[in-house]
């Protein structure tokens, strides 16, 4: 009989060992190295966009052997938002991360796209901006820091990069900058309709347009990396920013020109096969894309059929899907100061409901206003010296705005009352309400009532249970509350009552956006509501009560805000919503003030990012109270 020795059966199994792993190392060598290069805080204010005025020579040659997009969205005009878009392939508003630097979690089972990567044999690095909304579970990257690298990889295995440049960040845009990269002179600088015309705004858009270019090179060196080390043919290659430019209206707001990027694929011979559709070099492509596309995408392009709870589409490689007809966008709180705003585009029309329209545009937003250019945009206003454009920034907003990007680049004509425009916002109206049905859409709850409803698992979980998230009720009530008209007023008294705590919020808001009529109108439930188990809705009833009303429920108001206004004691979600109220009750909180300015200007158990919130708003009101 024929035995195989110790020693023979060591050989067989190292050598099947060995196959093993050739194969795996072969299969690896087939998928395509991706390299992501993003800039912050940039349009698609570049030479190859048509920007004349623009200085990016690196970029405009890697368009010209590439496919640039010209309809490509970041979901939001913020970075972190729009980044825990990216990492997740959800919108934020369906995981409760669509407040600025608030921080929440996926549900069990759920990956950053990055974890699926590495499992199909990816070397995935990072360098070096995370900054997501999102609790990282598990091993996300192989190495996210300053000194990530493809070239960090094991022999053989294929790589997914992602190098983010911050030189053309809305802080570099004030910052003093060396003579020799002074090479845009302001005096030809093109100014939005909506900004005036100083020489501070025109200095800092210069500046802008500056630091694009020293952005610009940083890309250059990038992909002379790739290139040098001879991967240029073997690499797939994203430019892209990340929102719109740091100038304020853009930054911070979704319109078009907050949440337009640019967005450049190159695609080598090799892998044509993965290219998107109609894709040569030096082509535009007007397909609608954005960031909730990203991780579909790139699972595409390495063969992986996206995961079902992924919301995007992928736009190229092996699981490429039909191009969409719609992209969507958000605004939620940003930094200290809650707003809530949804978007839809359709290629020409931008479509903008307000569900918060009794709040300015342009709420003071400590690090917004260290820019030059919001300071004396701001004075002007106050000091009457703007014209109808530029004022409407410091300005309450209406339920619903229309642009028709075609004949009004700057977004500054609302059409929505427009009878010629009226099939356009009906129909964009439906796709917008459809697609909160769709992503099921928490952000209708107070920030406070997205943790409090999921302490149990996720955000996201919460909002696919009815029971614990009622999404027709709750949309129902902020679209009444949000539309003024003598029924919709009548259907408040109604709603204060439900038994949901969503609702009766939203109510509440209802009142407070008709102002000083609406409150008086609704005075009985109001003050029924400063005992609401919610307090949310307290706090919400005590504004309405303490702006509109008389100086005894004033007090009372704006003593029931100051229970509620410590960080330490409620949480920072709790905190600003109160804080946030106690500055607009102006001078009817100043018997306050003092304790107002002792108050714990953080939260120790809220994420380090929200660290200044609660300590700008209460160094706003006190200001204000001590002038």
């Amino acid at each position: 009989m024929f035995t195989i020795s110790r020693f023979s059966r060591l050989f067989l199994t190292l050598a099947s060992v060995a196959a093993v792993a050739l194969g795996q190392a072969q299969a690896e060598q087939k998928l395509p190295n991706i390299l992501w290069i993003t800039s912050e805080d940039n349009g698609a204010h570049l030479g190859c966009y048509g920007d004349k005025y623009a200085t990016s020579p690196n970029i405009d040659r890697l368009a010209k052997r590439s496919l640039r997009y010209t309809n490509a969205s970041s979901t939001a005009p913020v970075c972190a938002p729009a980044r825990t878009t990216i990492i997740s392939g959800i919108y934020p508003p369906a995981t409760g991360a669509e407040h600025m630097r608030s921080m929440t979690r996926l549900p069990k089972g759920f990956k950053m796209y990055p974890a699926y990567l590495r499992e199909l044999g990816y070397y995935c690095t990072n360098n070096s901006k995370e900054d997501y909304n999102l609790k990282k579970e598990g091993e996300v990257w192989h190495e996210s820091s300053r000194n990530a690298h493809w070239s960090n990889r094991p022999k053989g295995k294929p790589f997914f990069a992602v190098f983010n440049h911050t030189i053309s960040h809305e802080s570099q845009i004030r910052n003093k900058i060396a003579p020799e990269n002074q090479i845009h002179d302001p005096a030809k600088v093109r100014i939005p309709a909506y900004h005036p015309d100083t020489p501070e705004v025109r200095k800092d858009w210069a500046q802008y347009y500056d630091r694009i270019t020293m952005m610009d090179k940083l890309v250059g060196r990038t992909l002379k990396e790739v290139s040098d080390a001879g991967l240029a043919d073997d690499t797939i290659v994203f430019y892209y920013g990340d929102h719109g430019s740091g100038m304020p209206r853009n930054k911070r707001w979704p319109y078009f020109s907050g949440l337009n990027v640019p967005l450049i694929v190159h695609v080598p011979e090799k892998y044509k096969h993965l290219a998107p559709a109609g894709y040569e070099a030096g082509g535009t492509s007007d397909q609608l894309v954005g960031f909730i596309d990203f991780a579909p995408t790139a699972l595409s392009i390495a063969g992986m059929k996206p995961p079902a709870h992924m919301q995007g589409h992928a736009f190229m490689g092996k699981h490429a899907a039909p191009a969409q007809k719609y992209s969507y966008g958000f605004r939620g709180r940003m930094d200290e100061r809650y707003d809530m705003v949804r978007t839809v585009f359709d290629g020409r029309y931008v479509y903008i409901r307000n569900y918060m329209p009794h709040k300015i545009y342009g709420q003071f937003i400590a690090y917004m206003f260290q820019t030059p250019t919001t300071r004396v945009w701001h004075d002007m206003y106050h000091a009457g010296k703007l014209n109808e454009s530029q004022s409407k920034f410091w300005q309450t907003k209406p339920t619903e705005e229309l642009y028709d990007l075609k004949n009004d680049r700057d977004e500054v004509n609302n059409l929505a009352k427009s009878k010629e425009h009226r099939d356009a916002l009906r129909r964009l109206r439906q796709a917008h309400v459809k697609w909160v049905k769709d992503v099921r859409d928490i952000g209708f709850l107070p920030e406070a009532e997205i943790h409090t409803r999921s302490k149990n698992d996720s955000p996201y979980e919460m909002g696919h249970d009815a029971k614990r998230y009622d999404l027709d009720a709750v949309h129902s009530a902020a679209d009444t509350a949000t539309r003024l008209g003598k029924k919709n007023t009548q259907k408040l008294a109604q709603l204060i009552k439900s038994n949901n705590s969503a609702v009766r919020y939203w109510a509440a808001m209802g009142y407070l956006i008709r102002g000083k009529n609406g409150v008086r109108n609704g005075r009985e439930v109001l003050t029924a509501a400063l005992d609401d188990k919610s307090p949310s809705v307290q706090i919400i009833a005590a504004e309405a009560l303490g702006r509109y009303v008389n100086k005894k429920e004033a007090k009372r108001s704006a003593d029931l805000l100051m229970k509620y206004a410590n960080a330490e004691d409620n949480g920072i979600s709790l905190s600003m919503l109160s804080l946030n109220a106690l500055d607009y009750l102006d001078e009817k909180a100043a018997h306050h003030k003092d304790a107002i300015a002792k108050l714990p200007k953080r939260d120790p158990n809220a994420d380090p990012r929200t660290r200044n919130y609660a300590g700008n708003l209460i160094g706003k009101i006190t200001r204000d109270l001590n002038k």
